[in-house]
């Protein structure tokens, strides 16, 4: 055989080499799969996984097999933090989402909690976390529930700009809801020591007594 047709042979091996992996790997089974990626110390093989476009919808058994394993992919910390971090970005899947919503990577999970397709389950669980940046971020989603706002209203970890912020909702425009329950989460801000002073500034022109009452309460403690 000639140097010609063996460098040619070696070529063609070579371009077949990814078709056939993919090929083996659709006729895994999913618990197999699964497995494999779940325990993968590959990042490389993890990334191009985490970024390959998902199936059409239409079919649904090659989409439904896509999504649960990134899943797998989600949480494997072999996967390199830029590709959780897309992942934490840009899927819409609880089940990933709720993978990497306990990731060790800060950025990830804030990327979790910022993101708009979370389930409000979801973002209330990151509203405690212990990072004030994820909590923030969480608290700012507008996927939050009323219930996980006011409790992000009365913790004093939070920090002036996450209250000011809560601070506004009822009293602005861009930040409607339920009359009740938006004076009661401005009520918890004039109560939380952390709230900035330019805060319980205009918390004191309030519109609702309760609130007003809540800033003159705080105020006669301080004196």
């Amino acid at each position: 055989m000639t140097e010609t047709a063996d460098a040619e042979t070696v070529a063609a091996q070579t371009d077949a080499e990814p078709a056939e992996s993919h090929e083996a790997e659709t006729h895994e089974t999913l618990t197999a799969s699964y497995e494999r990626l779940r325990h993968s110390t590959d990042p490389k093989e993890l990334g191009e996984f985490a970024r390959r476009p998902l199936p059409d919808r239409g079919d649904a058994a090659a989409f439904s097999r896509a999504t649960a394993l990134l899943e797998a992919v989600a949480g494997n910390l072999h996967t390199s933090v830029a590709d959780r971090l897309y992942l934490a970005e840009n899927m819409p899947f609880p089940n990933i989402l709720v993978k990497l919503s306990v990731d060790p990577e800060v950025s990830v999970r804030k990327a979790v909690a910022r993101n708009t397709d979370d389930k409000n389950w979801l973002v209330g669980r990151l509203t405690k976390d212990d990072v004030l940046e994820v909590r923030a971020a969480a608290l700012t989603n507008p996927r939050t529930s009323w219930k996980m706002r006011m409790e992000g209203a009365q913790d004093e970890r939070n920090d002036a700009a996450t209250l000011d912020y809560l601070s506004r909702f009822g009293a602005s425009e861009d930040q409607p809801g339920p009359a009740v329950l938006t004076a009661m989460i401005r009520r918890a801000v004039a109560l939380n020591p952390s709230a900035s002073e330019e805060t319980i500034d205009r918390l004191s022109q309030d519109s609702d007594i309760q609130v007003r009452h809540a800033v003159e309460k705080r105020r006669s403690a301080a004196e």
